[in-house]
C-alpha cells in the first residue's frame, strides 16, 4: 500500500503569510506577489484536475485496479476546486462591497 502525503501548505495559508510579510512593503510589489500567488493556486488546482482525469482514464482502460488512489485524486481535485470557488466568491463579494461604498 502506498503512503498518502497531504501538502501542508494550502493557498489560504500562503495568503496569510503574504499578508503578514507585506505590511511594510509598497503596494506594487504586494499586488504582483498576490497575483502570482493566485496564479500558482490556479495552476495547482489545474494539475490536480488533470491528474484526476488521468487516474480515471487508467481505471477505465484497465491499467490499474486500485480504485482508492483514483478516488483520492478525485476528492483532492474536487476540494481544491471548491476552495478556489469560495476564494473567488469572497473576492467578488469584497469588490461589490467596495463598489457600494459612498464617496
Amino acid at each position: 500500500m502506498s503512503e498518502i502525503f497531504i501538502n501542508q501548505t494550502s493557498p489560504l495559508q500562503q495568503l496569510e503569510n503574504l499578508s503578514k510579510s507585506g505590511k511594510g512593503q509598497g503596494s506594487g510589489e504586494s499586488k504582483e506577489r498576490f497575483a502570482e500567488l493566485l496564479s500558482n493556486a490556479l495552476d495547482e488546482v489545474n494539475q490536480l484536475q488533470e491528474s484526476s482525469g488521468q487516474e480515471i482514464d487508467k481505471i477505465l482502460s484497465g491499467d490499474i485496479k486500485d480504485v482508492h488512489s483514483a478516488m483520492i485524486a478525485m476528492e483532492k481535485a474536487d476540494l481544491s476546486f471548491q476552495m478556489v470557488m469560495q476564494v473567488r466568491n469572497k473576492l467578488v463579494e469584497a469588490y461589490q462591497e467596495v463598489m457600494r461604498m459612498q464617496v
